[in-house]
């Protein structure tokens, strides 16, 4: 028959006191962080689960930034081919109006001073700068895409010839700028180029339908009072056209699916949020209740335990 002694009694109602202690103040440590998963020992399992959510949250967070910044860059661009849109649309206009052959020498200056300020305008619109950033010039955007000496009057010279005929520094070839592509990812392995080139908008350097080149020609046009030379010009100005429309509309494309792909990854956001509040927050109405009845056990031990343990040798021999 086993022997139970008071030293037993003591440390069987300390470890009991402790486990109590212990339970209850988990318990208030979980409602004073409002979270049930506070350190690994209290779910293994969940605290890998909550990793992973952290994980995927951070990962969504800096995809929905790039999707961000792409949609800026694409609405950057947009209103800046829209701009050069209306810039070849003057040109068309004044071109138009220059072939008629009933223009003396004197419109027709008025018409190229003109033409040399859109040109400016172009130029201008070409080395159009986002953040710092030439959104025209391909990875190499910290380059200015287009940039030219100054004729003696202060306009721009694009032909790559001095005003006697000889070729200067700067060639038709700068007319080009770099082509390559700037890629942002804005998903689970999805990357969208979203630049786009000056050589793609405003052509080639050497071909005729440049539209640098285009204004190079119908000023020498103007200059000379060549109806013919002008009129030539309108194919090419209606060719350079439709390219920026067809841009425009390839832009648009692209502004749709990164929208979606913003919208994707909101409710990606909302469902991985959900998942990890279900599996780090705490239940606040069962913790209280938890914490009542632990506290109303921890008192009772303490009660009883005073009971029992009270009783000494001294007490019976009074």
């Amino acid at each position: 028959m086993l022997r139970v002694t008071s030293n037993m009694m003591s440390s069987q109602l300390m470890l009991n006191l402790n486990r109590n202690a212990l339970q209850m103040n988990n318990t208030q440590n979980q409602l004073a962080t409002g979270r049930k998963l506070n350190k690994p020992s209290d779910d293994p399992v969940g605290i890998t689960y909550s990793l992973r959510y952290r994980g995927e949250l951070a990962s969504n967070e800096q995809y929905t930034k790039n999707v961000d910044g792409a949609l800026s860059w694409l609405d950057f661009n947009d209103t800046v081919l829209n701009q050069a849109g209306d810039v070849v649309q003057r040109l068309r206009q004044l071109t138009v109006q220059a072939s008629t052959g009933s223009n003396p020498q004197s419109a027709l200056d008025s018409i190229k001073q003109e033409v040399g300020q859109l040109k400016e305008q172009l130029l201008d619109i070409a080395n159009s700068k986002l953040n710092g950033k030439y959104i025209f010039n391909g990875e190499t955007y910290d380059k200015k895409p287009y940039d030219f000496p100054k004729n003696a009057d202060g306009t721009t010279n694009t032909t790559g010839l001095n005003a006697d005929g000889t070729s200067n520094d700067k060639s038709m070839a700068t007319l080009e700028t770099d082509k390559g592509m700037i890629y942002y990812s804005v998903g689970e392995s999805v990357q969208l180029p979203i630049n786009l080139t000056g050589t793609d908008i405003f052509g080639n350097g050497g071909d005729p339908d440049n539209i640098f080149n285009i204004m190079d020609a119908l000023t020498q046009s103007l200059t000379d009072g060549n109806f013919k030379g002008m009129t030539e010009q309108l194919d090419k100005i209606d060719s350079r056209m439709e390219t920026i429309l067809t841009t425009r509309a390839e832009l648009g494309a692209k502004t749709n699916r990164i929208e979606l792909m913003q919208g994707r990854l909101s409710d990606l956001n909302t469902n991985l949020t959900d998942l990890q509040s279900k599996t780090e927050d705490a239940d606040y109405a069962e913790l209280i209740m938890k914490s009542k009845i632990q506290e109303n056990i921890y008192n009772a031990s303490l009660s009883a335990g005073s009971k029992i343990i009270q009783p000494t040798l001294v007490d019976f021999l009074r």
